[in-house]
C-alpha cells in the first residue's frame, strides 16, 4: 500500500499517534519511512513499545478524531523492501552454510544493506558461492509469504517454501525477482568483526 485512511488516536504536542498505518517505524535496523500525514512531511517516527509515534511539523493542528491521509514515499520504500530482503538472504544463506555465525549488527537504508558477523578471517571469501545462491534465488522468482505468527505480539515472519522460515517484522517483497542484480563488499569492523555490504546494481 502506498496511501491510507487513518484516525488520530492521541496528540501530545507535536506528536501524534493513528489507529493504523503505514508509515514504517525504524526496528530491527531498517531505517524509518519517508512520508506525510495530511500532507504535512514526518519528521520522525518511532516504535515503543507496539505504538508508533509520529512527529510532525510544529503547529500542525490536528485533534484526536481527525481522518488523515497518509502516503509514503513509495520510491525509497521500495528500495528498502529490496535491500532488506536481499539482506535476510544473505543472512540465511551464511546461517546455512557456514555454522551459524553470530550476527551482531544490521542496517538498511535505501542506499545500502549491511550485515556485521562474528569471523575469524577475511568474509569476502564465501561471495561466489553467496552470490550463486542468491542468484538462483532470485531467477526462480518464487513466492514470499509474510504473515504474522502471533498477531497479539504483533510476531510477524517470512518464508520461502523449501528454503526458509525466518522471524521477521521488516518490510518485505512478494517475489524474489524483485530483487534484481545486488553486489557484494566487504568491510573489516574490528577484531573478529566482518561486515557485509549489499548493494542494488
Amino acid at each position: 500500500m502506498k496511501a491510507l485512511e487513518a484516525i488520530v488516536t492521541s496528540v501530545n504536542g507535536d506528536e501524534i499517534t493513528l489507529d493504523q498505518t503505514i508509515i514504517y517505524a525504524f526496528s530491527g535496523g531498517q531505517q524509518s519511512d519517508s512520508g506525510t500525514i495530511k500532507g504535512l512531511p514526518v519528521i520522525n517516527a518511532k516504535n515503543v513499545d507496539h505504538e508508533i509515534y509520529y512527529t510532525l511539523p510544529s503547529g500542525h493542528e490536528l485533534q484526536v478524531g481527525d481522518n488523515v491521509m497518509l502516503c509514503i514515499e513509495w520510491e525509497k520504500r521500495y528500495k528498502l523492501m529490496r535491500l532488506h530482503f536481499a539482506a535476510e538472504l544473505v543472512l540465511e544463506l551464511v546461517y546455512q552454510n557456514y555454522g551459524h555465525p553470530e550476527k551482531v549488527g544490521a542496517n538498511i537504508t535505501e542506499d545500502k544493506a549491511r550485515v556485521d558477523f562474528i569471523w575469524v578471517g577475511n568474509i569476502n571469501v564465501i561471495f561466489p558461492v553467496l552470490l550463486q545462491n542468491i542468484q538462483d534465488l532470485i531467477e526462480r522468482n518464487l513466492s514470499i509469504v509474510s504473515a504474522f505468527s502471533d498477531a497479539t505480539q504483533e510476531n510477524r515472519y517470512w518464508e520461502i517454501d523449501g528454503f526458509a522460515k525466518v522471524p521477521c517484522g521488516g518490510t518485505h517483497i512478494k517475489q524474489t525477482g524483485e530483487i534484481g542484480s545486488i553486489r557484494l563488499k566487504r568491510n573489516n569492523v574490528g577484531r573478529d568483526k566482518e561486515r557485509i555490504e549489499i548493494f542494488l546494481t
